[in-house]
């Protein structure tokens, strides 16, 4: 089976066009790098706010086994992706968010203000990521060897990986 990912990039000004998404093709890019198995890649761009980015969400945990999230997860007004993700998902997994802070804040002081998490609905694993490539590569280098088995758990789509680039852990594989 095919894996369906959906990349969703949640920013007021690339979303009007003026501002240039990199969110979006940095983490379509690492996923292409790293999963070795069919996979169809959609990206969208919504604008900021809790309602807005909790109806994409809903509306693609319908098609889709893997949701990126890249943005709003700061602590600005606008950033409510934490907010619209709690609206959306069934079961939180902080120890996602947890790790990605770890991993940054090795890389800069204010990783601290990000306020990413992950979480199911469904047969769909949610990830919230930040916006810079970078830093893209950061937080997805650090949690996505549990990514293919979490989606083992819930009735998704298996994907595999580039071992040389991460090596998913399956237990007793």
């Amino acid at each position: 089976m095919t894996a369906r990912i959906a990349i969703v990039t949640v920013s007021d000004r690339a979303f009007a066009g003026v501002y240039e998404d990199k969110g979006g093709p940095g983490a379509e890019a690492w996923l292409r790098a790293t999963i070795t198995s069919p996979m169809d890649i959609s990206r969208v761009i919504v604008p900021d706010g809790r309602a807005g980015v909790a109806d994409k969400l809903r509306e693609l945990c319908k098609t889709s086994d893997l949701i990126l999230i890249t943005g709003g997860t700061g602590p600005a007004p606008r950033d409510e992706t934490p907010e619209a993700m709690a609206d959306v998902m069934e079961k939180e997994l902080p120890g996602f968010g947890e790790e990605m802070r770890r991993a940054s804040l090795r890389e800069v002081p204010t990783a601290i203000l990000s306020r990413q998490t992950a979480g199911i609905r469904g047969r769909t694993l949610m990830i919230t990521i930040p916006g810079k490539p970078s830093a893209i590569a950061t937080c997805l280098d650090a949690v996505f060897a549990a990514v293919p088995y979490c989606l083992d758990l819930i009735g998704a789509a298996r994907i595999e990986t580039d071992p040389a680039r991460i090596k998913a852990f399956r237990p007793g594989a």
